[in-house]
């Protein structure tokens, strides 16, 4: 008995060997079911014939063909031209095809039928031999029809078809190809001219200012700045010198005019001091070495020297007693200084103001920068844009030319038959061998789906294992059974007959008395 769907080995040999004529009969059906199908089926016959697509006389590298280097595509383009309406009713009038069809069903239905029965299956390239320019080395054009001789001329003018389409619509494409690139050519070279004026028209507003002046201004404007720093600090020390000049120049007026009076002059102990505390009021600023304070510190000096060499007070009155009021030499000289520390201390101011003038221009032009940068890059992208769009279509065009020249000269790629189609001497379909073979398959496994399909179905316990599962019971004993064929078999050999150990009677613990047969 079947468990859950799931066939042992016994089991499949007890059902194969009760029920192997099942088995025998579904074969022999289908066999002859396969037989009846080959001989009722109407026969068809297969003619091809193989195209090769011969390289072209000139390399690619040296003139680019208009036609798409992807063979493939042109291939499918030109079926779909040659497999068209307008090309398949001429080959049916011509061949007289579907003479009994044509009262039957329509022109477009018969172009559908023929259309069916062409195949062209491009070939692949040996492995080693593909290369980037040609990967289709040709293509195979196959004709299933009733006929043989007619599958033969069918195949002959398709293939024909596809030589001739070949040529023409090279030429074609590359006329129509020279054409097209001519008129976008003359557009292109508008476009650039236009480009050509924003770009200098901008070039000419912006001078100065462009991002190719960016680093330029960077390095002016920082030295600018040091130019201008060194400006400040030369405009301050003149105007502090200046400013010490007019002080030394008051304050030796004032006692020159005191001493021609007659009153106290300031002392030039008194000079001095003040000296001095300019002295410690400019090293609180600067250091030693600044030429400020070298220079006072050289009139310090200056000064005790005049004071260690000055006569007395009373000497010098009884000699200036006698002459005119004449200005002192120190006194023209310092003026003079003066009035050079003014002209000096004007010409840093004026080199001061431009150096400004020239910063804040040059600022300007470092903060207009990004905006004069995305305008610059736009009409540049736009420029350069335009000027690629022209040189390649400059480029295309020449090729275009000379790849119509070429074929129109017969040296470009071109489609060559192999060989003449061939003529079918027996059918392709149906295939004896194939049909046969099917049905002997489909036989046997129909067998085998009823042979299952009746283990499933048999409901008698045949084991010990049986009778304890769906029972539920023990089983006390089993007695083996004896196949009678077997023992009449083994008594007439004179052979002690054997028992059947696959098969048993079993004796349970809810018997009373035993039963002869299964369990």
């Amino acid at each position: 008995m079947v468990r859950d769907g799931q066939i042992s080995v016994a089991d499949a040999k007890r059902v194969l060997g009760r029920y192997w004529w099942v088995l025998l009969i579904t074969i022999t059906v289908c066999i002859a079911a396969a037989a009846v199908a080959v001989k009722v089926l109407p026969k068809k016959y297969i003619s091809q014939t193989v195209v090769l697509v011969d390289a072209p006389a000139i390399s690619a590298d040296i003139v680019k063909p208009v036609v798409p280097e992807n063979l493939g595509s042109q291939l499918a383009s030109m079926q779909q031209q040659i497999l068209s309406r307008t090309r398949l009713e001429p080959v049916i009038e011509k061949f007289g095809l579907y003479q009994r069809d044509r009262k039957k069903h329509t022109i477009d239905e018969l172009v559908v039928r023929l259309r069916d029965s062409i195949e062209v299956v491009p070939m692949e390239p040996m492995a080693g031999t593909a290369n980037g320019n040609r990967q289709l080395p040709g293509f195979t054009v196959k004709v299933t029809f009733d006929n043989p001789v007619a599958a033969q001329q069918i195949c002959t003018e398709v293939t024909s078809m596809f030589t001739v389409e070949s040529a023409s619509a090279s030429v074609a494409q590359g006329k129509q190809a020279t054409s097209f690139l001519t008129r976008e050519l003359d557009d292109a070279k508008a476009k650039l001219d236009a480009e050509d004026a924003r770009l200098a028209q901008f070039k000419g507003r912006y001078i100065g200012s462009l991002p190719d002046d960016e680093q330029r201004n960077l390095t002016l404007l920082t030295g600018a700045n040091t130019q201008l720093e060194a400006v400040t600090q030369a405009l301050g020390r003149a105007q502090q010198e200046k400013a010490f000049d007019e002080t030394l120049l008051s304050q030796q007026e004032a006692g020159w005019h005191a001493s021609q009076l007659g009153q106290n002059p300031e002392t030039d102990d008194q000079q001095l001091v003040a000296l001095q505390d300019q002295l410690a009021a400019l090293r609180s600023k600067y250091t030693d070495e600044h030429p400020d304070v070298v220079k006072l510190k050289a009139r310090i000096v200056d000064l005790k020297n005049k004071i260690a060499t000055a006569p007395p007070v009373e000497e010098k009155k009884q000699k200036e007693g006698g002459v005119g009021l004449t200005e002192p030499l120190q006194l023209q000289q310092l003026r003079a200084k003066l009035h050079q520390d003014q002209l000096n201390a004007a010409d840093l101011t004026k080199q001061q103001a431009q150096m400004q003038q020239q910063i804040h221009t040059l600022e300007g032009r470092i903060q207009s920068s990004p905006l004069v940068e995305q305008q610059y890059k736009e009409l540049t992208r736009n420029h350069q844009t335009a000027l690629d769009l022209y040189n390649s279509l400059l480029k295309n065009r020449e090729q275009a030319a000379m790849a119509t020249n070429l074929q129109q000269q017969q040296e470009g790629e071109q489609f060559r038959m192999l060989d003449p189609a061939s003529l079918a001497n027996k059918p392709s379909f149906p295939n004896v061998t194939l049909f046969l073979g099917g049905g002997a398959g489909a036989g046997f496994a129909l067998g085998l789906g009823i042979l299952f399909l009746l283990a499933v179905s048999d409901k008698s316990l045949h084991t010990q294992r049986d009778v304890e599962t769906y029972l539920k019971i023990p089983v006390l004993a089993a007695v083996p059974l004896f196949d009678t064929f077997g023992q009449n078999k083994s008594r007439a050999s004179g052979n002690k007959p054997r028992p059947d150990p696959g098969r048993t009677r079993g004796l349970s613990a809810g018997d009373s008395v035993p039963a002869e047969g299964k369990a």
